[in-house]
């Protein structure tokens, strides 16, 4: 009598499936998806890899003429007399070489000028600077905003622009049309990248006190 082959080879495919189960159960999975990571904010000012020049007059300032802490004031300047504002210092600044161009209160000395140098992330380094009495600037366009991706109520612009002024390089941040208006020390794009990349682009326009030259 022949003797029937059925339940061996039932017994070898079941075999077979759960070692293929087991295979399966080896492949990683991602139950999160593949979303893109959230962008992060530049965790310091960047430098700049060429010259660079003010982009309007700024205020050089000097509050004790005995020591050599000269800083360029970016952000706003209180209006008092003297002014007071702070800013990276400057490294070789030569109140000689501008003599009769700036004013003097006690030991407080200071200025406003157009200035060209260097900026290593933290420090300024001039080549040239133009006092405001014999500065001419070329006449500027009213600025213009992109229309922003994404449409936000004034309240939520300006959440987002307190958040901003926690970002290392910021000057000011505030809401206006639709927009946030972003005041940087430098941008090399990064301060842009992260704002598009995290509220959309155009919704927040950043602007540079320091522009490639």
């Amino acid at each position: 009598m022949r003797r029937s082959v059925l339940p061996a080879l039932l017994l070898i495919l079941t075999a077979t499936a759960c070692g293929g189960s087991d295979a399966g159960d080896d492949v990683a999975t991602d139950p999160g998806g593949s979303g893109p990571a959230a962008a992060e904010p530049p965790a310091a000012v960047p430098a700049a890899p060429g010259d660079v020049r003010s982009r309007t007059l700024v205020t050089v300032m000097d509050k004790d003429a005995s020591d050599d802490l000269v800083e360029l004031c970016l952000g706003p300047v209180a209006e008092s007399y003297p002014p007071q504002c702070g800013g990276p210092a400057i490294t070789n600044w030569d109140w000689q070489s501008v003599d009769g161009m700036f004013e003097q209160q006690g030991d407080v000395r200071w200025g406003t000028f157009a200035v060209t140098g260097t900026w290593d992330g933290e420090a300024f380094t001039v080549t040239e600077s133009i006092p405001a009495a014999l500065y001419d600037p070329m006449p500027e366009e009213p600025p213009t905003y992109p229309d922003p991706s994404e449409d936000y109520t004034d309240e939520e612009l300006a959440g987002f622009a307190e958040d901003l002024m926690e970002v290392p390089g910021v000057q000011g941040a505030y809401g206006a049309d639709g927009h946030v208006l972003l005041d940087v020390t430098y941008d090399d794009g990064s301060y842009q990248d992260y704002a598009d990349q995290t509220y959309g682009k155009g919704v927040v326009v950043v602007t540079g006190a320091l522009v490639d030259a």
